[in-house]
Formats: C-alpha cells, sequence, structure tokens
C-alpha cells in the first residue's frame, strides 16, 4: 500500500480555514453518530436475515412494498445464496432459524411471524441513521446527498478520507479562495454519489463517506498541479508503521501526472472487477476524480481561477518580492534551473530571507538535488532559530531527516539542541545532543553537546547512569577540553554520588 506524506506544494498564502472547518465538521458528525451506527447495524442486519430466510423458505408469505423490494434486490444480487436460504434441509443459522422449523407446516404462524418481522424492520428503518441520512441508489433524496459525506463507518475510514482532504485541499482553498472551494466540495461529493448510483441502480446499501468528495480533490490536485512531487510511504505490514512513525522506512518521490492516474485505474479496475460484492464505492472514487478534473480544468479556463486569485492576493497582508513572484512562476513552468539562479541572485542581496530560501529548496526538491535541498534546508533551519520560530525548524528538521540525511551541520544542529532544551522538552534535547555528539565527535560541538546532554540527564531527568556516560565520553574527547575539564570532573563525581546506594 502507497500512503502519501506529504507534497512539494504544502505552503499557502493563508490559513486554509474552510479544509480545517470540512476536517472538524467530519470528526463532529464521525463522534456524533458512529457509536449509534454501530449500535443499529447488528439490529437491524439481524432482522433483515431473518427477513430474507423466511421469504427464501416460504415465497408465498406477503410482504409490504419496501420488505419485497429487499427481498427481490438480494435474490438479484447473490442468488447464490438465495438458492441456498431456499432449502429446508440446509444447517440451521440460528435459534430462531431452529423455531421458525417447528411450524413449518402452519401458514398463519409463519404469515405472523412475517409481519413481526417486518414491523420491526419499518420502524428500524424509519430511525436509521443510515436510512436517512447516508446515500441509498435505490432511493435517493435530496438531503442524502449532502449528509452522506460527513458520516463515515469507522475510525480508519474517517482517517484515511481527511488525511487525503488536508494534502489536496489546503493547495486547492489557497488558489480558488474561500468561496469556490467550498462550493466545489459540495457539489463534487454529490456528483460522486450519483455517478456510483448510475453504476449500482436499486442498490439498497447504504453509502457514506467524505471520499468522492476527497476523490475529487485529487482529479482537481492532478490538472493544477501535475509537476507536483509527492512524498510517499510504501506500507508493507506493521513494522513498515513503526519504521515509518520512528523516521525509517520505504519512501519515494513520485510526481502526481503518473501516481494519481495510477490511483484511479486501480479503482476503475476494482470497481469493475468486484462491482456490487464490494464493500468499498469504488465507482463513486471514479466519479469524483473524473469531476474534479473536468471542474479544475472548467474553472481555469473560465477565467474563474484568475479572478479568485487576485481577490486572495488583494487581501493578504504581504506582498512577494517580485524575485520571489518570478521564480514561484518559473518553478511552476519548469524552469527549475531559472527559478535557482533568480533566488540564489535574490539571496545574494537579502541572505536572511526566509521566504526565499524556502522557495529554494522546494526547487531542488523538484530538481531532485538532494544535495543542494538539504544544504539549503540546513540555512533555512537556522534562519528559523534565529528568527526564534522553532516549530518551523523542527518541521524543516523532520523533513531535513526524511530525505535521508541524518546530521545537520554541527553549529546549526548544536543551535536546534538549545533551542528544544529552551522549550522545556528535555528528553528530547537530550536524545538530539547525545546524535549529535556521535556524528561529529571531533568537533567542539560535539563536546558542548556531551557536557549539555549530561547536565540534563543529571538534573533534569534524573538519569545518573546515563549522565555519568556522557560525562565520561567528555573526558575521552579527542576535541581539546582543558578550559572545561573543572566541569566534566565535576559532572563524573555528583553522577558517581548519585548512582551510589543510599547509607543503611
Amino acid at each position: 500500500m502507497f500512503l502519501p506524506l506529504r507534497h512539494e506544494n504544502m505552503q499557502g498564502r493563508r490559513w486554509p480555514i474552510i479544509s480545517i472547518a470540512l476536517i472538524l465538521i467530519n470528526i463532529v458528525a464521525f463522534l456524533g453518530t458512529h457509536w449509534r451506527i454501530d449500535q443499529e447495524n447488528p439490529q437491524r442486519g439481524e432482522v433483515r436475515a431473518h427477513i430474507l430466510l423466511l421469504a427464501a423458505m416460504h415465497p408465498e408469505l406477503n410482504m409490504p412494498a419496501n420488505v419485497q423490494e429487499l427481498v427481490s434486490t438480494f435474490r438479484q444480487d447473490h442468488s447464490d445464496v438465495w438458492h441456498q436460504a431456499e432449502s429446508h434441509t440446509r444447517d440451521l443459522a440460528d435459534a430462531w432459524d431452529a423455531r421458525i422449523r417447528q411450524i413449518d407446516d402452519d401458514p398463519e404462524a409463519l404469515q405472523a411471524e412475517m409481519d413481526s418481522l417486518t414491523a420491526q424492520y419499518s420502524s428500524m428503518s424509519s430511525a436509521s441513521l443510515l436510512e436517512n441520512y447516508a446515500f441509498v441508489p435505490a432511493h435517493p433524496h435530496g438531503l442524502a446527498y449532502l449528509t452522506a459525506n460527513f458520516l463515515h463507518g469507522g475510525w480508519l475510514h474517517i482517517i484515511g478520507n481527511l488525511w487525503f482532504l488536508w494534502l489536496a485541499g489546503a493547495v486547492l482553498e489557497d488558489t480558488w479562495g474561500r468561496l469556490i472551494y467550498p462550493a466545489f466540495y459540495l457539489i463534487a461529493g454529490a456528483a460522486a454519489l450519483q455517478f456510483h448510483a448510475w453504476f449500482n441502480p436499486g442498490s439498497l446499501t447504504p453509502t457514506l463517506g467524505a471520499s468522492g468528495a476527497v476523490a475529487a480533490l485529487m482529479g482537481a490536485f492532478l490538472v493544477r498541479f501535475p509537476t507536483s512531487k509527492i512524498e510517499v510511504a510504501m506500507i508493507l505490514g506493521v513494522r513498515s508503521l513503526v519504521n515509518l512513525s520512528t523516521g525509517n522506512g520505504i519512501r519515494f518521490k513520485a510526481a502526481a501526472y503518473w501516481l494519481l492516474p495510477f490511483w484511479v485505474l486501480s479503482e476503475i479496475f476494482s470497481g469493475a472487477l468486484l462491482g456490487k460484492n464490494s464493500a468499498v464505492a469504488h465507482w463513486a472514487h471514479v466519479g469524483g476524480f473524473a469531476f474534479g478534473a473536468l471542474a479544475a480544468l472548467a474553472l481555469r479556463y473560465s477565467g474563474l481561477e484568475e479572478r479568485a486569485n487576485e481577490a486572495i492576493e488583494a487581501k493578504v497582508s504581504w506582498t512577494a518580492d517580485p524575485a520571489i513572484v518570478q521564480a514561484a512562476e518559473q518553478m511552476e513552468q519548469g524552469k527549475l534551473d531559472n527559478a535557482v539562479a533568480t533566488l540564489q541572485g535574490f539571496l545574494a542581496g537579502k541572505p536572511d530571507s526566509e521566504e526565499g530560501y524556502t522557495l529554494l529548496h522546494q526547487v531542488y526538491w523538484r530538481k531532485n538535488d538532494l544535495k543542494a535541498y538539504r544544504d539549503t534546508i540546513a540555512k533555512l533551519i537556522q534562519l528559523h532559530l534565529k528568527n526564534q520560530n522553532l516549530d518551523a525548524a523542527l518541521q524543516d528538521y523532520e523533513d531535513f531527516k526524511n530525505t535521508g540525511m541524518e546530521s545537520l551541520p554541527s553549529p546549526i544542529w548544536l543551535e536546534l539542541c538549545r533551542a528544544i532544551e529552551g522549550q522545556g522538552n528535555y528528553e528530547r534535547a537530550a536524545d538530539e545532543y547525545g546524535r549529535l555528539a556521535i556524528a561529529f565527535p571531533s568537533e567542539r560541538p560535539a563536546l558542548l553537546a556531551l557536557l549539555a546532554a549530561g547536565r540534563l540527564s543529571l538534573k533534569n531527568l534524573h538519569r545518573p547512569s546515563e549522565a555519568l556516560r556522557f560525562y565520561e565520553a567528555a573526558a575521552k574527547s579527542p576535541v581539546p577540553h582543558l578550559d572545561w575539564e573543572t566541569n566534566i570532573r565535576s559532572g563524573i563525581e555528583n553522577a558517581k554520588k548519585a548512582l551510589a546506594p543510599a547509607p543503611a
């Protein structure tokens, strides 16, 4: 399985508040409905199964129209199961089935049982969240085209949808603005459901989830940012997830123009192969993707996107330097060498521009020049630290490690460690100090890192054995340390005292 992690257009001109709002609405709707759906599904499922078994064994029984539709649809879609259910010699399904066998020759009792089951089914259906708010292709109604997009069947279902919504939605919101984007999202969700209904006419299975609308975002992303590189992790099992959480695992970069078509082709294949037997609405994904791609083309060539962009530019509180604008346009056009030259000229005059280095490292990422990318992001981390923006520095540090590079230049790494310590995150600070010392054992920042790690381990983390190990490593350091000798000896003595057993 492939899991997209990020792409190179993650940074926008302003906060993606519509995408955040959509995510929050989905979460609130899920928390408010999930438990009830989980509770009602087994009850409705049992009644539904008993109706089908009874109808299969006794087709002469009378049923209301809604139940007859249920029976006819099931018989048509699952003929093999129906033939098994018709047999009076099949294995017993449950205690109810055993009781029905005992009244097999009593038509009145059987009809009374069917009447009781259909009454229960009708009552449950009228109160069911899925029947009223999910999308049922056989009985579509206006409200369901909206509400079905905000219901989810489980934690993995909603987490997956919202992650893809964030990846594709935030950048499209930045492109289209806060009026076009939400309208697109809601219309796309309805279009995806209708596409699903065309391929599943008469289906009584409720369809729910934001995946159709999210697929539309992916289709629009492909049209709008076809050459954008997406970082992807390969998930082969639980171990892959563990490795991913620790910064390891298999990762690669892929352009949107082949990764996203590969995904939609797999959905077409799955929909054609599995049809109505699949628990996933593959054709809703395909329909949403197609709608999103076509709508993005329409917005772009109608001029609406351009007018939305002009409105956004008029509202943002800052204006970019002309060189930054020029470089961004060159990158968008694929003129990456020209963008590098433009940015290098800009940074020669403004060497402390975070904006310039942010765009430059994106260009190097797209060029697949990892060495230049790492050098640039290291400089960007240093600028973030200089401007006391630790969160941005840590985010770029994670991106730095995700490229496979383990160590920053030692002076910058030491600055980052001290900033983490200043934030009160002693555990991580000690770990980063230790990794710095191992990476650059013959450089002075490594000696300072060992002393800092020893101090934190002893005084803040109360781990004297680790403190002793750090101080003893400092004592053996090849870096001249006469000026720190007193501190090192004092640290060793204090660590040994802390390790000594208390007197009886």
